[in-house]
């Protein structure tokens, strides 16, 4: 059997002329693998057949979407997941995943080599890569942008040349991720950092200047994980879809961020994630209500770390692993009721309610009824404070 490559396709340019370029260097057949996450846009469907008018000896489209959203979203909420407490993973999310459907694709189809649009500027090229040294290390890789200096031009030219069914003349001025959990739109004029983005960039969101009625949910959670929206049981993907409407039509989820880059740059992106802002606002508050102190104190370091694990291509780690466990054992009681008004680009608190609570009325009232025996508090204070004091009293001594 001749040389597969197995390759990671959107249906655009880049990986379409990908098929017929990977197929000449190589000398064998290309397998596309399309996967989607819930990015919206083009039928799944005309990218299947894109493939196999462009070369592809098979093309494979993958309904991830439920997947995407269960074991790769809810981890990333229980982890209150923000890169630079901002930035909620969109592209690092998904890269394992696709990872993971390559790498079934190889095995089903005998691949013995897995292909790439990244470039080597990038983070992405990370990903997929270490993402792969960890479930298939006998796989070779060929990034042709980054590998062959493939550029657009080159590939519109190839394109031509070949006759290939796809507009190689459309050009959109930004480069663009999407999918569930969110958008993330970079270059063009927004690598002039002192250049403000513009409404025609966004996608996924309204404009939160404009006047509206606010909009009341009620998220409800189980474990950490969001089963119900206004008391309709729904799966976690759908939990998202809805909010991607609702907070997005609020303009809640704009994330304007300069960035530290894995490979060692700093980067400019513009985010669209209404649906994890709305969710890691909820579920971080639930948090507060269900978690002891010592544990969510240490939890944000835990979630900080996850974050930044996720973020330089290591969902696939020891370090990984291990911190799943942690956070899975600290979201058990994690349950409960959390009500947000969405207005004007924000997503806001406005009630909680669990069975799991630790917030004790009785404890926290100033009003009659009060069982907080304060006179427990001037010893405990004077305890609390006496290692201060002392080292205060050696130092003064010493001068």
């Amino acid at each position: 059997m001749s040389e597969r490559v197995v390759l990671a396709y959107s249906g655009g340019l880049d990986t379409s002329v990908a098929i017929p370029y990977l197929a000449e260097q190589t000398g064998g057949e290309v397998i596309a693998v399309a996967v989607d996450l819930g990015q919206g846009g083009e039928d799944m469907d005309a990218i299947r057949e894109r493939a196999l008018a462009c070369g592809a000896v098979e093309s494979v489209v993958i309904d991830a979407k439920e997947e995407f959203a269960a074991d790769f979203c809810v981890p990333a909420l229980q982890a209150n997941a923000l890169y630079m407490d901002k930035y909620p993973l969109v592209s690092g999310l998904s890269r394992p995943l696709i990872v993971k459907h390559l790498v079934s694709a190889a095995k089903k189809f005998g691949g013995t080599t897995v292909s790439h649009g990244c470039t080597g500027k990038g983070n992405d090229q990370v990903r997929f890569e270490a993402g792969l040294s960890a479930l298939h290390p006998e796989l070779k890789v060929i990034a042709p942008a980054r590998d062959y200096a493939w550029t657009r031009d080159k590939a519109i030219a190839f394109a031509e040349e070949k006759g290939l069914p796809i507009d190689v003349t459309s050009k959109s001025p930004y480069s663009i991720d999407q999918n569930l959990w969110g958008r993330a739109v970079e270059t063009g004029f927004l690598e002039d950092i002192w250049n403000g983005p513009i409404e025609d960039l966004y996608a996924y969101t309204a404009d939160p200047a404009q006047p509206r009625e606010a909009d009341e949910v009620v998220i409800t959670f189980e474990g950490g994980v969001p089963v119900a929206l206004d008391g309709r049981a729904l799966t976690p993907y759908q939990v998202i879809e809805e909010l991607n409407r609702r907070a997005g039509a609020q303009g809640i989820g704009r994330i304007d961020m300069v960035e530290d880059r894995l490979v060692g740059i700093k980067s400019r992106e513009v985010y669209e994630a209404p649906a994890a802002i709305a969710l890691i606002t909820a579920h971080m508050e639930l948090e507060n209500v269900t978690v002891e102190r010592d544990l969510a104190r240490f939890k944000r370091s835990v979630d900080q770390r996850w974050g930044e694990l996720v973020y330089d291509g290591l969902w696939f780690s020891p370090l990984k692993d291990s911190l799943d466990a942690f956070i899975a054992d600290a979201q058990k009681q994690v349950s409960g009721d959390v009500r947000l008004t969405l207005h004007g680009g924000k997503a806001v608190v406005t009630g909680r309610r669990s069975e799991a609570s630790l917030y004790s009325y009785d404890l926290a009232t100033y009003d009659t009824g009060d069982t907080f025996d304060q006179s427990l508090a001037k010893g405990f204070v004077e305890l609390w404070s006496l290692p201060s004091k002392i080292a205060a009293m050696r130092d003064r001594a010493q001068g």
